[in-house]
């Protein structure tokens, strides 16, 4: 099923940049305006420069293609003689936790429509950052950061083939403002690609991150089939592949904070919402002012029996919510697919952000009424700060459900995962017009 493709990786030369630190960057979406001007500061060459310009310049898109040029032309990036696949190793901290280790390897993946049964999604996407990363596609034609699959493997057949024929010293090595440390190898050995291509033809694979990249890159795909026919080169996205049965995959939540709504009114909102959640009322915890470590456990050990989450208005309007046991969820969500109703996500957003707040999911979708936070300090500052009228802390997707969802087809509400940690922008780049080929 899925096509997989050895290929001369685009990147950073060493000869002209010594410390990779200084030139990689988290995934585009999750650079704030701090980490932009950071990495600006860091190195001339630093990849933010091309994904994620500052604001104020009249062609963005084209001065990022410019500026990637210069640096191909000027050696600063320098591409693989031979095709490769590229074991991808991260060992991390999980937030309050020990350290793990994720592993997964870096190929090409011939795209596939949703409708082919090759290729899942897990969640919604939103229009706007699609339309962005279309532009910044058409400028540069390259790929700079990765998607992020999950496939299945119990036996472990393609990570023992890789990592068999993987030299004992990694061919690049960071370690990023996390503290994750990201270890690449390189895997040329036809034989060995060629056995790694045959065992995942019959692999279904799940997007884990980078739905809009994914869904950007067919557009372009479409779009080259009628500028140029036989151009193939827009057939393909550089991915990294992870086995579904890692112990080094994590979720994190990632939380909702709402604002601008003209007529919100906790107690309304309080009241709707008990036609479907027990309510408690957690405002009296630590006199009046709960703290993130109150919430998160009280969050955590509700969630552990029944659908559950917060609701924070401030620090004198804060309730766990819990479905009550004799919701008939097929009475108020017939249309959500049985697989889906008991996802604290999916009843967030189809009863207490769509019903009981009155957000239509058109207004979700273009991210006119909410905002997305993976920190649950952050989210309660929002509010705090009168940024957000109210926010919803929420525990992680359970990972079965991510992957039993999106091969029966179920899609998620947008942002309902947040797998940790992120893949590099810029260890291996793959760029269409590379003269010596894929």
């Amino acid at each position: 099923m899925g096509e997989i493709y050895p290929f001369r990786a685009l990147h950073y030369n060493p000869a002209r940049v010594v410390d990779l630190s200084q030139v990689v960057t988290q995934p585009y979406d999750k650079i704030s305006g701090e980490m932009q001007a950071r990495y600006y500061a860091a190195h001339p060459a630093n990849l933010v420069r091309v994904i994620l310009r500052r604001q104020g310049e009249e062609n963005p898109y084209r001065e990022a293609a410019r500026e990637f040029h210069n640096w191909i032309e000027d050696h600063t990036l320098i591409s693989e003689q031979e095709p490769c696949l590229y074991p991808y190793l991260q060992e991390f901290q999980v937030p309050g936790g020990a350290r793990r280790q994720r592993w997964g390897w870096i190929a090409l993946l011939r795209l596939a429509d949703y409708s082919s049964g090759v290729v899942h999604r897990h969640e919604q996407t939103l229009s706007g950052p699609k339309a962005d990363r279309l532009e910044l596609l058409k400028a540069t034609r390259a790929n700079f950061g990765h998607i992020f699959m999950l496939y299945s493997d119990p036996r472990g057949e393609v990570e023992g083939l890789l990592r068999a024929a993987s030299p004992p010293k990694p061919w690049q090595q960071v370690t990023d403002e996390y503290g994750t440390l990201h270890q690449v190898g390189r895997v040329m050995d036809p034989a060995v690609i060629e056995s790694v291509v045959e065992a995942m033809r019959d692999k279904k694979l799940v997007i884990a991150d980078g739905h809009h990249r994914y869904e950007t890159s067919l557009t372009y795909r479409n779009l080259r089939r009628v500028e140029a026919p036989g151009d193939d080169r827009a057939e393909y996205v550089m991915a990294t592949l992870v086995p579904m049965e890692s112990a080094g995959l994590l979720i994190l939540p990632t939380h909702r904070v709402v604002h601008g709504l003209t007529n919100f009114e906790w107690e309304d909102f309080a009241r709707k919402a008990k036609q479907w959640f027990e309510e408690q009322d957690l405002s009296s915890a630590s006199t009046g002012k709960p703290t993130a470590s109150e919430l998160r456990a009280a969050l955590e050990k509700a969630g552990g029996e029944r659908p559950s989450w917060i609701a924070y208005a401030g620090r004198q309007r804060v309730a766990l919510l819990t479905l009550r046991r004799d919701v008939d969820l097929a009475r108020w969500m017939p249309e959500v697919a049985e697989g889906l109703r008991h996802l604290d996500v999916v009843l967030l957003h189809r009863l207490c952000i769509e019903r009981a707040l009155g957000i239509d999911p058109e207004a979700v979708r273009e991210q006119k009424n909410l905002r997305y936070v993976r920190e649950l300090e952050a989210a309660l500052k929002e509010v705090d700060e009168s940024r957000a009228q109210v926010a919803f802390l929420m525990n992680p997707t359970p990972m079965a459900a991510v992957w039993n969802n999106a091969l029966a087809g179920q899609v998620l509400p947008q942002k309902s995962t947040d797998f940790y940690p992120k893949l590099l922008s810029g260890l291996t780049l793959y760029w269409m017009d590379n003269p010596r080929g894929l």
